[in-house]
């Protein structure tokens, strides 16, 4: 998805196709969201083969359905590459279940990872993320999207109990999932892409478990913390072992590598907030949540309405799935001055819903946080200047917003 808006043109909302996947490719859906925010905050859209679903695209709106878990319900899918069919995990996957079970599934794991809990990684992390960027150092082409795809594994990967060989395997699994339209992902039509990574994803932690369980021990990871995790007064069945591992892997790889590659462009191609940045260190936090504001890399995410339900100037019919567009909620003018403006100086860039909002707001956040806000500093330290060595490639989906390659030429930053 280009997160630039693109010439300002008309938009017919009759005819807007937000399911079009080239409008994510080589287009740019910012300007049909201006619109929709402005004249259609609830927006109607029935595809060919008979599927629907309403949109919003306010920030208090997709705040609101993610919020309101009475209102709207995970418990028949959450991501709209599963419309129209409902999740057969529903209930025992932690993201395709409401609170309280949810609740009670979530805290247990949040133990550890909270912002206290992963600060101790920092030293670990740091070291990975050097290890990371010294390629690049050589002046030679670096296509930063291609090889961010494994960066979360590096980082994360021990964290998790992960075994390094089996880290790019996890990665390709995982991209799959969320882009099974992409021609770098993409094993046949997009059903069985999907089929194919979700009953890997599942049977690698049910496999891990396996050999865990027979092994006796415990090594501390958070995937075996799951093991002793307990959901009311019952501990959870391999199946939800199986199944909220699957959800961890996903988390801990999808989105962090397109925010890097996003926010490094928007860096590329505004070289004054570059040098802003590496003049005031101070400044890199900021950074990092404008760099979520703008790459919004999960755009959107999908809940159902328990009953009928008015938002929007409209109303969601019972059991109509509705899709909080999470990357036009960033942009919103009523909330962001100047939406379309990357300024890491932002005074309320932490008010941004990359993470979500509500009861699924994203148990991975302060890991991601930490990790994003070394990567940034270790970058303004190192490199004195970045440019394009090529024409960056969009990742082909409607779900994550971010891209297959950003081929780019670094120099060294000169020390004083």
């Amino acid at each position: 998805m280009r997160l630039t808006p693109g010439a300002a043109r008309d938009v017919d909302l009759d005819r807007v196709d937000l399911f079009d996947l080239d409008l994510y490719t080589s287009g740019d859906p910012h300007p049909i969201w201006d619109v929709m925010r402005a004249k259609a905050p609830l927006h109607h859209q029935v595809l060919p083969d008979g599927r629907e679903f309403w949109s919003v695209t306010r920030y208090d709106d997709v705040c609101r359905v993610l919020g309101e878990h009475q209102e709207f319900t995970s418990e028949r899918g959450t991501v709209v590459t599963h419309l129209g069919t409902d999740d057969v995990a529903a209930g025992a996957l932690m993201t395709s279940t409401d609170p309280p079970r949810h609740t009670q599934v979530r805290r247990a794991i949040n133990s550890r990872l909270t912002a206290r809990a992963v600060a101790v990684w920092e030293d670990r992390i740091r070291h990975a993320i050097v290890r990371f960027l010294e390629p690049a150092l050589d002046g030679g082409t670096f296509d930063l999207a291609e090889r961010a795809l494994r960066l979360p594994a590096i980082v994360t990967g021990p964290l998790l109990g992960i075994p390094e060989r089996d880290w790019d395997e996890l990665v390709q699994l995982t991209a799959m999932v969320t882009a099974p339209s992409d021609p770098h992902f993409q094993h046949g039509s997009e059903a069985a892409t999907l089929a194919i990574s979700h009953h890997e994803l599942v049977t690698y932690v049910t496999q891990w478990v396996k050999r865990r369980r027979a092994a006796g021990d415990e090594d501390g990871s958070l995937l075996d913390h799951l093991m002793s995790v307990r959901a009311g007064d019952a501990p959870l069945t391999d199946e939800e072992i199986a199944l909220d591992g699957y959800s961890i892997l996903l988390g801990a790889n999808v989105t962090t590598p397109h925010t890097v590659s996003g926010t490094v462009h928007a860096l590329v191609e505004r070289p004054e907030q570059f040098e802003k940045a590496q003049a005031d260190p101070s400044l890199v936090p900021n950074l990092v949540e404008e760099g979520l504001r703008w790459t919004s890399a999960a755009c959107n995410f999908m809940r159902y309405a328990v009953a009928d339900v008015t938002i929007g100037g409209g109303t969601i019919p019972a059991r109509g799935a509705v899709v909080a567009w999470i990357g036009s909620a960033n942009r919103d003018a009523a909330r962001f001055a100047d939406p379309h403006v990357f300024d890491i100086t932002r005074a309320n860039a932490k008010r941004q819903v990359a993470f979500g909002y509500g009861p699924h707001f994203c148990i991975g956040a302060p890991l991601a946080r930490l990790t994003l806000r070394i990567f940034f500093e270790e970058l303004l330290q190192r490199f004195g200047s970045i440019e394009l060595a090529g024409e960056p490639q969009h990742l082909r989906s409607y779900f994550i917003a971010g891209m297959t390659h950003l081929p780019l030429v670094a120099q060294k930053r000169k020390t004083p």
